[in-house]
């Protein structure tokens, strides 16, 4: 053996060759353990999804606004940061936390006189019985569902199949749950402090990683992504939300019966097409009936402009147009969303769906571009010419 030749080690596993190909190639396994980081991350931190996902949303949809917050701060990212979380707190989630302490409460009300009508029974309600041609029907109707005592609860187990008390011990379960609400409140706006912060250092990692994955299709999907979330938020969560403040103090002028309910489910329904206009004409329509015309008549009338207003003036200078999401898609977005991550669902719900949708159409888009690319020019018949000459010619 030569001096300054090194000794060989024995092979244990055969000739180390530096030819050899890997069964699985280096690409394919990073991106093989990327989705199972990803999905491991999901497993153990489902429990605060719903919170990051409406930061997320909330940093997209008011991201220019923010912008504008850091050019007035001098670059100061944290600064902006904490006056972009005050905006928010202020004109967002405040409101909507006692819109839910008064809901809650006037549900308690609701509830607390199906128990003592459950109890002793309830007559018919005069403005219900005098009514035109229908009254005598709605008395007798009135009388074997509600009236009676026992009537609710008899109801109450044909349909749910549960009686009035367990779902009344429910209902209060359910107020009691407002802890966990203001708990995700607070984690999301402790990770949409940090959107804004780092965010734009996240999206610049976001499409490196996205560049990698995606190579081809992703530059259009970072461009359809945002102007989807944008589109959605401004154009359906917060005039959502306007409806229903500007219906229920309208409802409150008006005199109806819990009008911050009422008007919270306004707010619900308007981010179903022709949710809100059926809410205020049946909200009128009681006012008319039970013998208050003027108010059904003005409140018909001011919820009619205001719903004018918004969809001719308001809706295509916040969004840039109107929103062609589908009844269907935004119905299934706001059930399963409440279903699966409870109120904030109401939100991010129709945002995850209206991505579905415009992703969808973005797929379709490209294949039907490639398909007209990639079909051949039909040559042009050489008698075609010669034809349209002769009937040109014998034309007086």
């Amino acid at each position: 053996m030569k001096p300054n030749e090194m000794p060989h080690e024995p092979r244990w596993l055969g000739t180390a060759a530096s030819n050899r190909i890997g069964l699985i190639p280096p690409i394919s396994l990073a991106r093989w353990m990327l989705v199972f980081v990803l999905a491991a991350g999901v497993y153990f931190f489902h429990g605060f999804l719903v919170p990051i996902l409406a930061a997320l949303v909330i940093g997209f949809a008011s991201w220019p606004i923010y912008r504008d917050i850091l050019r007035r701060c001098g670059g100061n990212r944290a600064m902006a940061a904490t006056v972009a979380i005050l905006l928010i707190l202020t004109f967002l989630v405040v409101p909507i936390v006692m819109a839910i302490s008064y809901t809650i409460s006037e549900i308690g009300i609701w509830f607390n006189w199906a128990v003592a009508t459950n109890r002793v029974g309830s007559a018919t309600p005069e403005w219900m019985a005098t009514l035109p041609g229908i009254g005598q029907w709605i008395d007798d109707q009135w009388y074997r569902y509600i009236g009676h005592p026992g009537a609710i609860g008899e109801l109450v187990q044909i349909i749910s199949g549960a009686n009035i008390g367990s779902i009344y011990r429910g209902v209060l379960a359910a107020g009691s749950g407002l802890f966990d609400l203001l708990l995700n409140l607070l984690f999301m706006m402790i990770a949409l402090f940090f959107v804004y912060k780092d965010g734009e250092s996240f999206v610049a990692q976001v499409d490196t990683l996205g560049e990698r994955i995606l190579p081809m299709r992703w530059g259009r999907i970072s461009r359809v992504v945002p102007a989807t979330i944008s589109s959605t938020v401004m154009g359906m969560t917060l005039i959502a939300i306007g409806e229903g403040i500007v219906l229920g103090v309208a409802y409150w002028i008006a005199g109806v019966p819990s009008p911050v309910t009422l008007g919270v489910i306004t707010g619900v329904m308007a981010l179903v097409p022709g949710g809100a206009p059926l809410t205020f004409t049946l909200v009128s329509i009681y006012l008319v009936a039970s013998g208050s015309p003027v108010a059904g008549f003005a409140l018909f009338a001011w919820g009619a402009t205001e719903l004018f207003v918004v969809d001719k003036t308001l809706r295509p200078k916040l969004v840039g147009g109107p929103i062609k999401l589908p009844f269907l898609p935004t119905f299934f977005g706001l059930i399963g969303g409440v279903k699966t991550m409870g109120f904030l669902g109401l939100f991010i719900g129709p945002v995850l769906m209206a991505l579905l949708v415009a992703i969808w159409r973005e797929w379709l888009h490209e294949m039907n571009t490639n398909e007209e690319m990639a079909a051949p020019v039909q040559p042009v018949h050489p008698d075609l010419s010669q034809t349209v000459d002769q009937r040109r010619s014998a034309q007086p």
